[in-house]
């Protein structure tokens, strides 16, 4: 089979997601079992995947879906608590008294806060936290999930203390012969990774430092009366300020510290110098924005979780602020501690609580579950921290209700991903080819092709894809790197993922063209900023944040609106990869991708309700 018919083959699953979950609007729970169909009949009829492998896949999906679920579950418990303490009245007031209007709130909250949560945790933790509390502050659900996605993007790289660098990019290159012929004498390897690190942060920062007013400006264009960007656009001095805020220190940090701080201390660094400039109103401009009132509302803005009371009133009167915030700090605090600190960390990953499958079926394919080390148990944990400070034993039946609401809410996120996931798992292990033996005929002269015809079998699926970009993209590879890592974290629901998928790739296409040790790296690095940028519109991430604030159904309309972030971010990421190793002429190209962008945004006034 050519090259071309195998690569519009390995194009059908996610054309089939696209189709019928963005395009038709399918809920995912309808659409996703559909893809898991055609990717498995893929795998097994033009791939040669066998059935214990494709079996196999599936099992380790189901269980890191369930991992998810957890995570999931946790933060819908979390925010049941504290609406039945009366906590989260608390917290909505608070934000109004740093600034009512809601472009501020949501750049706080997602911007800095999700950041901070991301370089923690990862694992999608920024937006199962961040958007029911967008939503618990009177956000549309909608809109609350958009914002939270939006942001992950610029933090992802540096996510969960650095995996997807020190595990994704590490993994992927480390004990690589070309990777060591090509970087001797220049780099020790260790020492080559933190470059990719530092390079990942430089260009995450100038292309994500318009994170925060895109996200303002689609806010306000979907969101408000008045339908327009323009009203988004108009927060640009603070949304630059509250960018910067965050991505000098998470700059500095990648290059004088390396990969694991990032994203973490750029939050607290960026929270500590934006919320009381916000609250003294600098730069914040005058009139504010808000939402319609709620009757005005569309019906697909709204989730499905019921209204709760807010009792929030024992005989000390209502929930003080610091009191009210304690069970996020709990959490903040608990996922800092359990991954920084290696005895705590060891003792959460111990074999006697780990599930683990290995060699499933004989394939070599193996699972795992931490729970205690999933974030998922620290929200728990800051359940029953607000459980105790918020002292609900005097609201009889509240932590009950939260508890059998969150069990109800669960449920329904659980039909997407238990086939969301093992879909992803069948793509990523189609492959019916020794990889490394393949790649030893390609770098003794054989083509792509010709390798493939001396070997019994075909590389996965993804790698396809990416054979099939590569050759058409030539010297303009740069340009296209992004896009193959975005297209990674889409199929894998994960930058770390990604990078484990394609960095190797990606550096040998950049050392086939001639770029040499610093061209590499900064083509590696556009595959981890492409990875980050990914996020914001894989399956399983858009499923869980929609189940965290019960808009389940809906995904495919979310897609569409963070297809325009994400688009962006890609454009701009290839051009200005193309600058820092080409022409110079090419920062006109790229300064092109933002002017183009930005200008579309702001003459656009439409109204259509549907718009993306």
């Amino acid at each position: 089979m050519s090259l071309p018919f195998l690569f519009v083959l390995a194009l059908m699953p996610i054309i089939t997601v696209f189709v019928f979950l963005v395009a038709l609007r399918w809920p995912a729970k309808h659409a996703m079992p559909l893809a898991y169909v055609v990717t498995v009949v893929l795998a097994l009829m033009f791939w040669g995947t066998d059935v214990a492998t494709a079996m196999a896949a599936s099992v380790h999906g189901l269980v890191t879906a369930l991992n998810i679920l957890f995570i999931v579950f946790g933060a819908i418990l979390l925010l049941y608590t504290l609406r039945e303490s009366g906590a989260i009245a608390t917290i909505r007031q608070g934000f109004s008294d740093i600034s009512p209007d809601r472009r501020i709130q949501a750049i706080i909250i997602a911007w800095l806060f999700g950041a901070m949560i991301e370089g923690a945790s990862g694992f999608g933790t920024p937006a199962a936290i961040a958007a029911p509390l967008l939503l618990a502050i009177g956000f549309p659900a909608m809109a609350a999930v958009m914002c939270a996605l939006i942001i992950q993007s610029t933090p992802v790289s540096f996510g969960a203390l650095g995996t997807p660098i020190l595990v994704g990019v590490d993994s992927g290159l480390r004990g690589q012969e070309v990777v060591e012929q090509s970087i001797g004498g220049l780099f020790e390897f260790d020492q080559y990774i933190g470059h990719i690190g530092a390079q990942v942060a430089l260009i995450h920062g100038v292309v994500g430092v318009l994170i925060p007013l895109i996200m303002a400006a689609m806010l306000t264009r979907f969101f408000g009366a008045e339908r327009s960007f323009r009203a988004g656009l108009a927060v640009w001095k603070f949304a630059l300020f509250a960018a910067l805020a965050f991505i000098v220190p998470y700059y500095l940090v990648a290059v004088f510290l390396g990969p694991a701080f990032p994203s973490l201390v750029g939050g607290l660094i960026g929270l500590a110098i934006v919320v009381p400039a916000a609250r003294a109103g600098f730069l914040v401009p005058r009139g504010g924005f808000e939402f319609p009132d709620r009757s005005r509302w569309e019906r697909e803005w709204v989730g499905d979780l019921p209204d709760l009371p807010e009792p929030g009133l024992d005989e000390g009167g209502r929930i003080g602020l610091a009191r009210a915030w304690m069970p996020y700090v709990v959490v903040a605090l608990l996922l800092v501690v359990t991954r920084t600190i290696d005895p705590v960390a060891d003792a959460l990953r111990a074999e006697a609580v780990t599930f683990s499958l290995a060699n499933i079926f004989g394939t070599g394919i193996g699972t795992s579950s931490q729970p205690l080390y999933l974030p998922g148990f620290v929200l728990i944990l800051g359940s029953l921290a607000a459980y105790l400070l918020h002292r609900m034993w005097r609201l009889p039946g509240a932590y009950t209700d939260a508890w059998k609401a969150s069990c109800r809410m669960i449920l329904g996120a659980g039909a997407a991903l238990l086939f969301a996931v093992p879909m992803v798992q069948v793509f990523l292990n189609s492959r019916s080819i020794d990889t490394g033996a393949m790649q030893a005929l390609i770098a003794d002269g054989a083509s792509y092709t010709s390798a493939m015809g001396q070997l019994d079998g075909l590389p996965s699926m993804p790698e396809i894809l990416a054979e099939g970009v590569s050759q058409t993209a030539g010297g303009l590879w740069p340009l296209f790197s992004p896009l193959i890592g975005a297209l990674g974290a889409f199929i894998a629901g994960s930058n770390t993922v990604s990078n484990m998928m394609f960095a190797l790739f990606q550096f040998s296409t950049a050392d086939s063209i001639g770029l040499g040790a610093h061209g590499t790296a900064i083509v590696v690095s556009l595959q981890a900023v492409g990875g980050a940028a990914g996020n914001m519109i894989t399956v399983h991430n858009v499923v869980a944040a929609c189940a965290t604030v019960g808009l389940l159904g809906r995904e495919g309309l979310l897609i569409r609106k963070t297809l325009i972030p994400m688009a962006y971010y890609v454009a701009a990421a290839g051009a200005l990869g193309m600058a820092l190793i080409g022409p110079p002429v090419w920062f006109l190209a790229w300064g092109a991708v933002v002017v183009l962008f930005l200008g579309l945004m702001w003459v656009n006034r439409g109204r259509d309700r549907d718009a993306t």
